[in-house]
């Protein structure tokens, strides 16, 4: 069996899956791949990864190359990982929209940044899934961690011809949470988990099958530390009744209402960790982790290697899945699936995070039912710029990308549709070496561009800086707490450790 990891050099995602996948006795004589674009990082991982491998006794020699179908021939799995533009692309989606109002914190799912992120994926994808139809081992499953997860699987199970499920830890980390404030241990509270990705609802939680969502509430106002950091996540159930499973710098981006005006974000978060809805905060510590990775990368070949334990698995569902396709050991998880009338109330097309239970015959989705209204109504926003920006990157038509970011909840809140055109074009313009299939279209937004500079009709920025932006640390400011720089460059959750609210 061959697994193939695309955008390897991804540190914190590659190592992890990649330890996970082979501390399962079944895979631990697999053919591994590695591809990525960028031969730096390529070869930092995979000296890392190679020299876990090989302290943990195992024959596998990672085929680290960077041609792309090298990688995928006769893969049985792929594994995505990409972040296309990387962190270059990834400051064009935080900075522009900030000039017009738009105060995300992650900009990785929807939203304007989630919008044209899923623009660069499409482009790229096209070219992923043609090799992996090409070339891959017959039935070759892509396991998704790319964002924005629901629109990068939601196109390569529509027009990539690939089978494709998405993967993400909110579920589980929102799981840990609510067993906490209730005072269990998180394997003794039961789940049902629905909606799509980043905006999932606790539909039941029940101990020894007593349903304790009437509960939940007042555990987590009680809760001081959550009460501080939680204020967007606590607001939504008070007005909709059940918990959602992303963090509040997250949920605040897929909604109108919090991060609207700039002068009340503030009231709803907190800067203790940046996932609590720091302005650009995912792109500060993605900044602070690669930096710190390219300076740091000798003692980390100094360090202890990874240690292949079965009991010691990450919450990652990526080897649990493998493991149960392959070996029929039967897995529950949440997993991001084209909807095909598992919610009955969302649209049979759209990806769904939903429950699923894993074993030799394939993924098997269970029934859900409707979502309650209020939840189904959120979901449905999203689905419809979902829907809009996968048709407009799979078709290159710019139409429909302005459309996606006019029907956005939190871009229709702040911004009018002249300043939305004017945005859109401007993102283009800046990311048009990542945007093939829209080389025609951005020709005519810089025309566009230079006859408003000359006529003096450009809108001028609104906001600059943000609400609550924080200063991206330096190498040399991270060196002196080496132990938290080095754990946020290796960990795939960058919020997987919270420090108390400020």
């Amino acid at each position: 069996m061959k697994i193939a990891f695309i955008g390897a050099g991804s540190i914190g995602f590659t190592r992890r899956l990649l330890t996970d996948i082979l501390s399962v006795p079944e895979l631990q004589n697999i053919e591994v791949a590695f591809t990525d674009i960028n031969e730096h990082n390529l070869s930092m991982v995979t000296q890392l990864c190679q020299r876990d491998i090989d302290a943990n006794g195992l024959s596998i020699k990672i085929d680290a190359t960077l041609d792309r179908r090298a990688a995928f021939k006769d893969a049985n799995y792929v594994v995505n990982c990409v972040r296309i533009g990387m962190l270059e692309a990834f400051t064009h989606d935080v900075e522009i929209p900030l000039k017009y109002g738009v105060d995300q914190c992650v900009g990785d799912t929807l939203c304007a940044g989630g919008i044209m992120y899923a623009q660069r994926d499409i482009a790229a994808l096209e070219g992923f899934c043609r090799d992996i139809r090409e070339v891959a081992a017959p039935g070759c499953m892509m396991l998704n961690y790319s964002n924005p997860n629901a629109m990068v699987t939601w196109y390569c199970n529509k027009y990539g011809g690939v089978p494709t499920v998405g993967l993400c830890h909110g579920v589980q980390g929102g799981h840990k949470l609510i067993a906490k404030v209730l005072g269990y241990e998180q394997k003794d509270i039961d789940i049902i988990c629905a909606g799509i990705n980043h905006m999932t609802w606790y539909i039941s939680v029940k101990h020894n099958g007593e349903e304790l969502n009437d509960r939940l509430l007042a555990a987590l106002e009680a809760d001081e530390e959550v009460a501080k950091t939680e204020k967007v996540r606590i607001d939504m159930m008070k007005r909709f009744g059940y918990f959602s499973t992303e963090s509040n710098g997250h949920l605040s981006e897929y909604v109108p209402w919090y991060r609207k005006h700039t002068d009340k974000i503030m009231d709803w978060i907190d800067l203790g960790v940046w996932i609590n809805g720091e302005t650009g905060g995912y792109l500060r510590v993605c900044t602070e982790g690669r930096n710190w990775f390219e300076t740091d990368f000798p003692n980390w070949l100094k360090e202890p290697p990874m240690e292949y334990d079965y009991e010691k698995r990450s919450n990652e569902h990526g080897s649990y899945i493998i493991e149960s396709l392959e070996t029929g050991r039967v897995y529950r998880g949440h997993f991001n699936v084209v909807n095909n009338g598992c919610i009955t109330n969302l649209p049979d097309d759209a990806v769904v995070e939903v429950p699923g239970y894993v074993d030799t015959h394939g993924i098997n989705i269970p029934r859900i039912g409707d979502l309650p209204l209020g939840p189904a109504a959120c979901c449905m926003s999203n689905i419809t710029v979902q829907r809009l920006a996968v048709e407009a990157g799979a078709h290159g038509d710019i139409n429909l990308l302005r459309q996606a970011m006019m029907m956005d909840p939190l871009v229709g809140a702040v911004c009018d549709p002249n300043a939305i055109w004017q945005m859109t074009d401007e993102m283009l313009i800046a990311e048009a070496e990542w945007l093939p299939q829209y080389a025609d279209e951005i020709e005519r937004a810089k025309e566009r561009w230079a006859k408003a500079e000359r006529e003096g009709t450009l809108i001028p920025p609104i906001v600059t800086k943000g609400a609550a932006r924080l200063h991206t640390k330096t190498v040399e400011e991270m060196a002196q707490d080496k132990k938290a720089a080095r754990a946020n460059a290796a960990e795939a959750d960058k919020a997987k450790e919270r420090p108390a609210a400020k």
